[in-house]
């Protein structure tokens, strides 16, 4: 199949509108390593479902991510976004990657950055249209930062630089939302917003969202379910069921000697 970069429309139908993400078998070795970074991993993720993607530093959740949205090509298994290989059709899937891979010195604006996700909208070296300026202004009042658009992007604060991350994910309107851990080093306040406007995209507008976060406190009130990795799967499914000392203890490599222990995980005053 085609692979469609930046193209004004995706003309890759959606095949299965209730499963958003299913990956199967997915194993990923980095160029020199001795070890695989995934192994004969598979998940299923449906649509509409806000999903945690926990594990340690290491334990493959940025490689299952950017596999999903095809910036890395597929050693062995499979990946599909709504029942189409990862990378065939751009418009229906969108990353925020962590703050530490992004050049925050580059000379360029608030606004420019999130019309960088109106770019799959528009093709190549095409000028902005009404509707693409409109939806950066949405975009930029949800996260609450329209003050800020024309602010360079160096001036400003961790969580702004994290709300505009996310504002342009919000611009480019697709399907499933793919988020590599972006509460890292944000105030309460931006932590909170980024929640609400997850909620309200899958619950009330069809989205689909997998976040990456080492913050076990938060599970049981921000998700629906949980996927544990280290390099391998570890558990996966709803929070009450597998948000256990066993399942925390095989992915992190701890030993909980009482409720007291996990308790103190689970209220979130120990994060990894």
């Amino acid at each position: 199949m085609k692979v469609l970069s930046y193209g004004r429309s995706c003309s890759v139908p959606v095949s299965d509108p209730h499963i958003a993400l299913s990956v199967a078998g997915v194993s990923h070795r980095y160029a020199g390593a001795v070890r695989l970074a995934l192994e004969d991993v598979s998940i299923v993720v449906r649509s509409g479902e806000r999903v945690a993607l926990m594990g340690p530093n290491g334990a493959g959740k940025s490689t299952l991510i950017k596999l999903a949205v095809g910036l890395m090509p597929l050693q062995k298994g499979s990946i599909l976004v709504h029942g189409n290989p990862a990378g065939s059709c751009r418009h229906r899937v969108t990353m925020v990657p962590q703050r530490s891979e992004i050049d925050w010195r580059f000379p360029i604006t608030v606004r420019q950055v999130i019309m960088m996700g109106r770019y799959v909208h528009l093709g190549w070296l095409k000028r902005p249209r009404p509707e693409d300026r409109d939806a950066v202004d949405e975009a930029m009042e949800t996260m609450k930062i329209s003050e800020l658009a024309d602010n360079h992007i160096g001036e400003l604060s961790g969580g702004q630089q994290q709300r505009v991350m996310l504002a342009r994910a919000l611009a480019h309107d697709a399907d499933v939302l793919l988020l590599d851990e972006p509460l890292n080093h944000v105030d309460v306040a931006t932590q909170e917003l980024v929640f609400h406007v997850l909620e309200e995209l899958c619950a009330h507008r069809g989205k689909t969202a997998v976040v990456s976060t080492h913050d076990l406190g938060i599970l049981k009130v921000h998700f629906s379910r949980a996927v544990f990795l280290d390099r391998r799967l570890i558990a996966e499914g709803p929070i009450e069921q597998i948000l256990t000392a066993e399942t925390i203890a095989r992915a992190y490599g701890f030993e909980f000697h009482g409720e007291e222990d996990l308790s103190r995980w689970l209220n979130g005053s120990s994060n990894r």
